[in-house]
């Protein structure tokens, strides 16, 4: 039933039929282990900005991470990141999270495809310098105020009358 293809039907083989299993033989390689970490996991020599934040867990979705480059929180190497970007080992990428803490990581490797976090926490070497003092008291305060509690009755009517509603 095979086409000299391994053990895919004739129809696979000419359709170029994509299979699971096949993706996973090409992943694992010969030796049936994921490559070692520290070597680049793709062979591409570059990836795509949004696609490589997401593997690299740094975004939970890769629209989050296209989100976050066209709203200009992300920058490599000093430029403004725009998702269709490619990046390459050795880029310098710099992240702008809410309350005004960044977060400065280095490209160690490439991967097109998601990886064990393990894994994918080997993409990436974080330069993040530790917060200062300032900071630190910034964030507490930010922890202690926590969010204002909904306005009841009369406070809604106070509103309403500002607003010109009553």
């Amino acid at each position: 039933m095979g086409n000299g293809n391994g053990n895919r039907p004739a129809w696979a083989a000419m359709s170029g039929a994509w299979s699971f299993q096949d993706s996973r033989a090409e992943y694992a390689g010969a030796g049936g282990s994921p490559q070692p970490v520290g070597v680049a996991l793709s062979s591409a020599q570059s990836v795509r900005l949004d696609v490589w934040l997401d593997v690299a867990c740094l975004f939970r979705t890769r629209s989050e991470a296209q989100r976050a480059a066209k709203g200009g929180k992300v920058e490599i190497n000093g430029r403004r990141g725009k998702p269709h970007r490619e990046i390459r080992p050795g880029d310098e990428i710099r992240i702008t999270r809410p309350n005004g803490v960044t977060q400065v990581v280095s490209v160690a490797a490439l991967a097109e495809h998601h990886l064990p976090k393990a894994d994918a926490r080997a993409l990436y070497e974080d330069r993040t310098p530790p917060p200062t003092e300032e900071e630190l008291a910034f964030r507490m305060l930010l922890r202690r105020a926590g969010r204002a509690p909904a306005p009841d009755k009369q406070q809604r009517r106070q509103l309403r009358r500002l607003k010109g509603r009553e």
